[in-house]
Protein backbone atom coordinates (compact mmCIF):
# COMPACT_ATOMS: atom_id res chain seq x y z
CA UNK A 1 0.00 0.00 0.00
CA UNK A 2 1.40 3.38 -0.99
CA UNK A 3 1.71 6.04 1.71
CA UNK A 4 -0.21 9.23 1.15
CA UNK A 5 1.99 12.30 1.04
CA UNK A 6 0.82 14.93 3.47
CA UNK A 7 0.66 18.39 1.95
CA UNK A 8 2.55 20.89 4.09
CA UNK A 9 0.69 23.85 5.50
CA UNK A 10 2.03 27.32 4.65
CA UNK A 11 3.64 27.69 8.11
CA UNK A 12 5.27 24.27 7.65
CA UNK A 13 6.50 25.30 4.21
CA UNK A 14 7.96 28.51 5.67
CA UNK A 15 9.70 26.50 8.40
CA UNK A 16 11.22 24.04 5.93
CA UNK A 17 12.33 26.79 3.55
CA UNK A 18 13.94 28.85 6.35
CA UNK A 19 15.90 25.81 7.56
CA UNK A 20 17.00 25.15 3.99
CA UNK A 21 18.27 28.70 3.66
CA UNK A 22 20.25 28.29 6.90
CA UNK A 23 21.92 25.21 5.44
CA UNK A 24 22.88 27.35 2.43
CA UNK A 25 24.64 30.00 4.54
CA UNK A 26 22.02 32.71 5.05
CA UNK A 27 21.98 34.24 8.51
CA UNK A 28 19.08 33.77 10.90
CA UNK A 29 17.25 36.99 10.03
CA UNK A 30 17.71 36.49 6.29
CA UNK A 31 16.39 32.91 6.51
CA UNK A 32 13.12 33.92 8.13
CA UNK A 33 12.52 36.93 5.88
CA UNK A 34 13.49 35.09 2.67
CA UNK A 35 11.18 32.16 3.40
CA UNK A 36 8.31 34.58 4.07
CA UNK A 37 8.96 36.42 0.81
CA UNK A 38 9.05 33.10 -1.06
CA UNK A 39 5.85 31.67 0.37
CA UNK A 40 3.68 34.60 1.40
CA UNK A 41 4.98 37.09 -1.12
CA UNK A 42 5.23 40.86 -1.04
CA UNK A 43 4.86 43.72 -3.45
CA UNK A 44 8.29 44.93 -2.36
CA UNK A 45 11.41 43.97 -4.34
CA UNK A 46 13.59 41.06 -3.23
CA UNK A 47 16.37 43.58 -2.55
CA UNK A 48 14.73 44.41 0.79
CA UNK A 49 16.68 41.39 2.04
CA UNK A 50 19.64 43.73 2.53
CA UNK A 51 17.78 45.29 5.46
CA UNK A 52 17.83 41.95 7.29
CA UNK A 53 21.53 41.18 6.94
CA UNK A 54 22.85 43.28 9.81
CA UNK A 55 20.44 41.74 12.32
CA UNK A 56 21.99 38.25 12.12
CA UNK A 57 23.78 36.77 15.11
CA UNK A 58 21.78 38.90 17.51
CA UNK A 59 22.38 42.21 15.69
CA UNK A 60 25.74 42.39 14.02
CA UNK A 61 26.85 39.17 15.71
CA UNK A 62 26.75 40.90 19.13
CA UNK A 63 24.41 38.14 20.37
CA UNK A 64 21.73 40.54 21.60
CA UNK A 65 18.13 40.12 20.37
CA UNK A 66 17.75 36.85 18.44
CA UNK A 67 18.01 37.48 14.71
CA UNK A 68 15.38 34.86 13.92
CA UNK A 69 12.86 36.72 16.09
CA UNK A 70 13.85 39.98 14.42
CA UNK A 71 13.33 38.33 11.03
CA UNK A 72 9.91 37.08 12.10
CA UNK A 73 8.88 40.58 13.18
CA UNK A 74 10.17 41.99 9.88
CA UNK A 75 8.29 39.31 7.94
CA UNK A 76 5.03 39.79 9.83
CA UNK A 77 5.40 43.55 9.39
CA UNK A 78 5.35 42.99 5.63
CA UNK A 79 1.79 41.76 6.12
CA UNK A 80 0.54 44.05 8.91
CA UNK A 81 2.84 47.08 8.84
CA UNK A 82 2.16 50.56 7.56
CA UNK A 83 3.03 51.28 3.95
CA UNK A 84 2.68 55.03 4.57
CA UNK A 85 3.13 56.10 8.21
CA UNK A 86 1.88 59.59 7.34
CA UNK A 87 -1.38 58.37 5.76
CA UNK A 88 -3.37 59.17 8.90
CA UNK A 89 -4.06 62.86 9.34
CA UNK A 90 -3.32 63.33 13.02
CA UNK A 91 -0.69 62.12 15.43
CA UNK A 92 -3.43 60.54 17.56
CA UNK A 93 -4.66 58.52 14.55
CA UNK A 94 -1.09 57.42 13.76
CA UNK A 95 -0.52 56.28 17.33
CA UNK A 96 -3.82 54.39 17.38
CA UNK A 97 -2.84 52.69 14.13
CA UNK A 98 0.58 51.76 15.56
CA UNK A 99 -0.95 50.30 18.70
CA UNK A 100 -3.17 48.09 16.56
CA UNK A 101 -0.12 46.83 14.67
CA UNK A 102 1.82 46.24 17.88
CA UNK A 103 -1.13 44.17 19.13
CA UNK A 104 -0.68 41.90 16.11
CA UNK A 105 3.10 41.56 16.48
CA UNK A 106 3.34 41.11 20.26
CA UNK A 107 1.77 37.61 20.33
CA UNK A 108 4.50 36.30 18.00
CA UNK A 109 7.26 37.75 20.18
CA UNK A 110 5.58 36.56 23.38
CA UNK A 111 5.12 33.05 21.98
CA UNK A 112 8.82 32.81 21.16
CA UNK A 113 9.81 34.04 24.59
CA UNK A 114 7.42 31.61 26.29
CA UNK A 115 8.77 28.73 24.19
CA UNK A 116 12.48 29.44 24.66
CA UNK A 117 12.57 31.45 27.92
CA UNK A 118 14.45 34.38 26.39
CA UNK A 119 14.88 36.34 23.18
CA UNK A 120 18.58 37.03 23.74
CA UNK A 121 20.94 35.25 21.35
CA UNK A 122 23.75 34.81 23.90
CA UNK A 123 21.34 33.18 26.38
CA UNK A 124 19.82 30.95 23.71
CA UNK A 125 23.23 29.79 22.51
CA UNK A 126 25.03 29.59 25.91
CA UNK A 127 24.00 26.00 26.74
CA UNK A 128 25.90 24.84 23.65
CA UNK A 129 29.25 26.39 24.62
CA UNK A 130 31.20 27.35 21.54
CA UNK A 131 29.10 29.52 19.22
CA UNK A 132 30.57 27.71 16.21
CA UNK A 133 29.69 24.20 17.44
CA UNK A 134 27.28 21.91 15.62
CA UNK A 135 24.82 21.72 18.55
CA UNK A 136 24.36 25.50 18.63
CA UNK A 137 23.85 25.62 14.86
CA UNK A 138 21.26 22.84 15.07
CA UNK A 139 19.45 24.65 17.87
CA UNK A 140 19.46 27.91 15.91
CA UNK A 141 18.15 26.14 12.83
CA UNK A 142 15.20 24.87 14.89
CA UNK A 143 14.47 28.38 16.20
CA UNK A 144 14.80 29.84 12.70
CA UNK A 145 12.25 27.35 11.43
CA UNK A 146 9.93 28.04 14.35
CA UNK A 147 10.15 31.81 13.81
CA UNK A 148 9.41 31.44 10.09
CA UNK A 149 6.42 29.25 10.89
CA UNK A 150 5.09 31.74 13.44
CA UNK A 151 5.49 34.72 11.11
CA UNK A 152 3.45 32.87 8.49
CA UNK A 153 0.85 31.72 11.02
CA UNK A 154 0.25 35.22 12.38
CA UNK A 155 0.21 36.78 8.90
CA UNK A 156 -2.43 34.30 7.79
CA UNK A 157 -4.46 34.90 10.94
CA UNK A 158 -4.32 38.64 10.26
CA UNK A 159 -5.59 38.01 6.74
CA UNK A 160 -8.40 35.83 8.08
CA UNK A 161 -7.03 32.77 6.30
CA UNK A 162 -6.37 29.26 7.43
CA UNK A 163 -2.82 27.93 7.32
CA UNK A 164 -3.18 26.50 3.80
Amino acid sequence: MEEEKKELTLPEQAEAQAKNYFRQGLNCTECVLASFLDIHGSDLPREIMCMATGFGGGMGHTKHVCGAVTGAVMALSLAVGRKDPMAKETMAERITELNGIYDQVAPLVNEMEETYGTLICSELSAPHGDFECKARKKSCMQMIGHCASLAMKYALENEGKTDR
